[in-house]
Order: structure tokens, then sequence, then C-alpha cells
């Protein structure tokens, strides 16, 4: 499996999370900042909901603000890490229903961010493609650049589950 997110030409991010629709947001923990020089990304209390899907100490969110972490790899996903991605992007569907902002973020918020925020995306209407082209326009155009998670969201995280499930 090829990704490009294993190569040193990914450049880091130009801002430290954007917002793909009204109130969610994508984001990362390192980001280009204008001096050009990597900054990392602390969380306190800019979100109501946090989703972590790589966890680095000091980070944040701030205490009393919701947190979840479910660390997945930037690579292939078996069944239980599929059924992660689907929860998180229900939970941040949930959150948003409920007028609340949500973060989702992974290293550069370019793949595994990319991969929660399509799905959530897509359990509102969206089509696969439609959600990947605005989270390029929105985020980078590096973002959902691991062509298997392009793959997993065409043919469906729940298709892409059972079939992991069943090669397991």
């Amino acid at each position: 499996m090829r990704t490009r997110g294993k190569q040193p030409d990914v450049p880091a991010p130009d801002s430290p999370y954007d917002e793909i629709v009204p109130g969610l947001w994508m984001g990362g923990h390192e980001w280009r900042g204008l001096s050009g020089q990597l900054e990392y990304t602390v969380v306190n209390r800019q979100f109501d909901l946090v989703q972590t899907l790589l966890r680095l100490p000091g980070h944040g969110p701030d205490p009393g603000i919701e947190h979840h972490v479910w660390p997945i790899p930037d690579g292939p996903l078996d069944g239980t890490q599929l059924a992660g991605v689907i929860r998180l992007a229900e939970a941040a569907c949930e959150a948003l229903d409920g007028g609340r902002t949500v973060l989702v973020r992974c290293y550069h918020g370019y793949n595994r961010s990319g991969l929660v925020v399509a799905h959530a995306l897509m359990r509102q209407g969206s089509t696969a493609d439609a959600a990947i082209r605005l989270i390029r326009a929105r985020r980078s155009s590096w973002a959902l650049h691991n062509e298997l998670f392009v793959d997993y969201l065409r043919a469906g995280l729940t298709t892409a589950r059972l079939l992991e499930e069943l090669t397991e």
C-alpha cells in the first residue's frame, strides 16, 4: 500500500485547522506558521468536541472538553479500527445536529481526520467524491492523499469494514 503521507515531500499545512462545513473543523498537531517554521497546535477550549486520531501529549484539549481518542494508523485499517471511525463520524454528526463545534484531528490533518470528516459528510447526504473534493478545497490539496482511504470512502466504510473482517 502506497501513501504519500509516508514520503518526506508532504508539506505541513498552512493552518492548524480549517472549517469544512459550518461547525465541523479538520486539523492536525503540526502546521507551518507565517514565519515558515513548524508550529504545534494546542487546542484549549476552541471546540465543544475534539476527536483525536493520533494523540500527542500536551496538545489538549482542556479538561472538561469532550474528547474522543481513537488512534489509528495512516494505512490499512482492520474492522475494529473502521468501526471506530464510523462511530467518531456518528458522534461528530450528533454534535453538529446539537449546534456544537467539532474538531477532528490527526498529525497534519490530512488523511485520518479526512476519513472521519468525509464519512460524516456522507452521513449528511454527500457522495464520497463530493466530500473528498470539499475537504481538499477547504483543508488542503494534500487532504486524503492516502489512496486506500479514498477507496474505503468510495466503497463505503460499512462495506470496507465487512470486507476487512472477512480477511481477518
